[in-house]
């Protein structure tokens, strides 16, 4: 299939956008919160049956933390679909390759093996870091990954880190950046089968199902019920993309903040506590007659 040019996907998306109808009533719900929240919010939620969004700040640029993950992910199987990696050929773990922290693959031992399924898992459930920054330059580095969204009609969402030409980015934004409209995009298309072919589509949804950081609006779900998700945390920032398989339409949104003023790590962190809100405010609004509620006993897992 021959490629769009860059700009006429840009206005496809545009289009498209214009076309969806706002869903003013959660709108209303949920601007408040945004408002009054101490540093800047932004978000977009899209239910995919009646196609009716929210967009709050939805085309600001925001910094992504972990989120870029995803980014990273359709890198490594732009390079699978070309034929210039396998899914499970096994990758020599060197000691050059760590980045200080509590990470699993950062405790290997230097030329130990491991598959690289297995390394895309730890990116994502555990959103590792040196398996990230060891995806990411095995994918082409940060400016294959930008190539292929911006060919894809994504203006806001980059790689920054490690990226040539980005360091003044990085600076602002750090690992990535992204709007709320855009990275929750990106989730969509994986859902539906469109990003790079619909087999790959498929194990990239599968991976970001298992989420180990779900304290937050996973939480606000039924356990029972599907989704994907991939969230990031920095002092300032705090953010989550989450698609729902709710039992009467499925729903994708993404929230984030930024220059927060509690930069705590604290569960009850504002940003957190907004995000949590967020999540059980529009599980309660598309499913409003479920009788489930996050049990506070549960609590104590998290």
């Amino acid at each position: 299939m021959k490629k769009l040019p860059a700009f006429l996907l840009l206005f496809l998306v545009a289009l498209s956008a214009g076309a969806q109808k706002t869903d003013k009533r959660l709108t209303t719900i949920l601007a408040p919160l945004l408002t009054a929240f101490n540093g800047q919010a932004g978000i977009y939620v899209h239910h995919l049956k009646t196609d009716r969004i929210v967009a709050i700040n939805a085309d600001t640029t925001f910094p992504t933390a972990s989120m870029i993950k995803t980014a990273i992910q359709v890198g490594i199987f732009n390079k699978l679909a070309k034929g210039e990696l396998q899914y499970h050929q096994n990758l020599v773990y060197r000691d050059s390759l760590l980045y200080k922290g509590e990470d699993i693959l950062g405790s290997f031992r230097d030329s130990e093996q491991i598959s690289l399924d297995k390394v895309v898992m730890l990116m994502l459930t555990m959103s590792d870091n040196t398996a990230s920054l060891w995806l990411q330059s095995l994918a082409g580095g940060g400016l294959v990954i930008n190539q292929w969204l911006q060919e894809h009609g994504f203006e806001h969402l980059r790689v920054n880190s490690r990226t040539k030409g980005r360091e003044a980015n990085r600076q602002e934004y750090g690992w990535g950046q992204t709007s709320p409209r855009e990275m929750a995009r990106l989730l969509e298309m994986i859902y539906k089968g469109e990003v790079i072919n619909a087999a790959a589509s498929e194990r990239m949804y599968r991976n970001l199902t298992r989420n180990y950081w779900d304290q937050e609006g996973l939480t606000q779900v039924p356990a029972n019920v599907r989704t994907a998700s991939k969230n990031g945390a920095v002092d300032e920032s705090r953010s989550e993309v989450i698609m729902v398989n709710a039992p009467h339409g499925d729903y994708v949104y993404c929230i984030i903040t930024k220059n927060n003023k509690d930069q705590g790590w604290n569960h009850d962190n504002e940003a957190w506590q907004l995000l949590r809100k967020v999540g059980f405010i529009l599980w309660q609004y598309y499913e409003p007659a479920s009788q489930w509620k996050p049990d506070p006993a549960s609590g104590q897992f998290y």
